[in-house]
């Protein structure tokens, strides 16, 4: 948090109130006393989703060193400008869309990250959750996944409700999100 900016006395504030509260169980409806956590937030502290974006600030900032290095490119982006926009990461809650290329480099240099990310902050990134959803043509896709280790996607899929990997003008693919949005704009 120094390294973001925050000052000494809103630092040891947060760190007071993470460390200084403390727990009580009931067995048959008699308190066992109190015990202080040994480690973690605690479940639905209002702190917890102010230090989860400050923690993914900084992975997004590890992600964008790590594309400014040249060690994974994103993607570009093309728009109504003929350049477009260069994207290499999109954060959403605690979604992470990566967009490199499908080689054995790049996706050794996230992984790389990613266990560099787990080691440094102490959070775990879950695979099992995790897709590689390869764009266009892929030779060796299979290879890359099993060395990832999470499961193999594909196009057309959806992300947050929407529909990715499908053509943007094609009417019949945005019926149903239409639809969704009526039907919660009527409520």
């Amino acid at each position: 948090m120094q390294k973001m900016g925050f000052g000494e006395k809103w630092i040891g504030w947060i760190k007071w109130c993470i460390s200084t509260a403390s727990f009580s169980v009931l067995v048959n409806g008699t308190s066992t006393g109190f015990f202080q956590s040994s480690r973690g937030l605690r479940q639905g502290d209002p702190l917890s989703p102010y230090l989860f974006v400050i923690v993914m600030e900084v992975f997004s900032c590890f992600l964008k060193r790590v594309v400014d290095g040249g060690f994974l490119s994103g993607c570009r982006v093309k728009g109504r400008s003929e350049e477009g926009v260069q994207i290499s990461h999109l954060l959403f809650a605690d979604d992470t869309l990566v967009f490199c290329q499908a080689s054995q480099d790049h996706l050794t240099y996230l992984s790389w990250l990613l266990m560099w990310f787990e080691a440094m902050l102490g959070l775990r990134i879950n695979l099992e959750k995790s897709e590689l959803i390869p764009v266009g043509r892929v030779e060796n896709i299979d290879d890359l996944d099993l060395d990832f280790g999470c499961r193999l996607g594909s196009l057309p899929s959806t992300y947050l409700g929407l529909p990715l990997g499908v053509p943007f003008k094609s009417v019949t693919v945005w019926d149903g999100v239409k639809e969704r949005f009526r039907r919660r704009l009527a409520q």
